[in-house]
């Protein structure tokens, strides 16, 4: 009877530091996938490019790019590949993506498409086209706040929030992020990987957002067609007008220059 009571209490003690061991393993895995994102620098960079008038590749910030690349993210790609990435952020429907898509579509193009919950709440059917066309839809984020400003779990929620709202209404998820503003720091770019995010900053971009202040078709033409250049990720707003008229001569055109235009699923660092 002894030996049995002295059995129990072994078998009991054992189970205790057993239960102590795991909860201090698992409060010390939290604690440190918390500190290592508190501990990196919340310094906010926004993301600016240097461009090139002549095809060569433009000068994207060599420190700002180490931190991003540091972090698997991408702005460029292979600097011997004339492969294009087209992109658009879409933080509301200004009327022009159905005749966007339309442009894709015609000229066998898949791009991809960074919206906000904004944009999915109020435009549903067309993420639905982009996603049954091929395209890719890219996270954007919930409200569009710059996310070295929010707190990390605030950060979580505006990604996971979209991510999940997505998934329930068409079954797909997302993986790529475009961080609203293109402004990031060390610790946001962690925290977004921790998701299982890519952020996808850009080598090229104009002023073609102010809807009030749109460019001039030729302008923006030559400008876009000026800079072309090897790996090029081009980001392109959806609520541009200009862009929308010269979308079909710009595709035409690049790829009269023997440029491909690629998936980033296709991407080549």
């Amino acid at each position: 009877m002894k030996k049995k009571s002295v059995i129990i209490i072994i078998a009991i003690v054992i189970i205790l530091l057993l239960s102590i061991i795991i909860i201090n393993f698992v409060t010390k895995n939290n604690e440190t996938m918390e500190t290592s994102s508190t501990n990196l620098s919340n310094k906010k960079i926004e993301w600016g490019i240097k461009r090139n008038n002549n095809h060569e590749r433009p000068d994207l910030g060599a420190e700002n790019y180490k931190i991003l690349t540091e972090n698997q993210g991408i702005a460029i790609g292979n600097s011997e590949k004339k492969y294009i990435y087209l992109t658009f952020d879409e933080g509301y429907e200004a009327g022009y993506t159905k005749d966007i898509l339309e442009t894709l579509k015609e000229n066998d193009v898949k791009a991809t498409f960074f919206i906000t919950a904004h944009y999915l709440n109020t435009q549903p059917e067309l993420v639905k086209q982009m996603i049954d066309e091929g395209h890719i839809v890219g996270n954007h984020t919930v409200n569009h706040k710059s996310m070295p400003d929010l707190s990390s779990e605030k950060i979580e929620t505006e990604i996971m929030d979209l991510h999940k709202a997505i998934y329930e209404k068409f079954g797909y998820e997302m993986k790529y992020i475009r961080p609203p503003k293109g402004e990031y720091s060390q610790r946001t770019l962690a925290i977004t990987q921790n998701l299982g995010y890519k952020t996808v900053m850009w080598s090229f971009a104009y002023e073609d957002w102010n809807e009030d202040k749109q460019p001039e078709k030729e302008k923006a033409k030559n400008k876009i067609i000026e800079n072309v250049h090897n790996g090029e990720i081009m980001l392109l707003h959806g609520n541009s007008k200009t862009n929308t008229e010269i979308l079909d001569e710009i595709i035409k055109e690049i790829k009269n220059m023997d440029y491909e235009f690629k998936s980033l699923d296709e991407f080549e660092q």
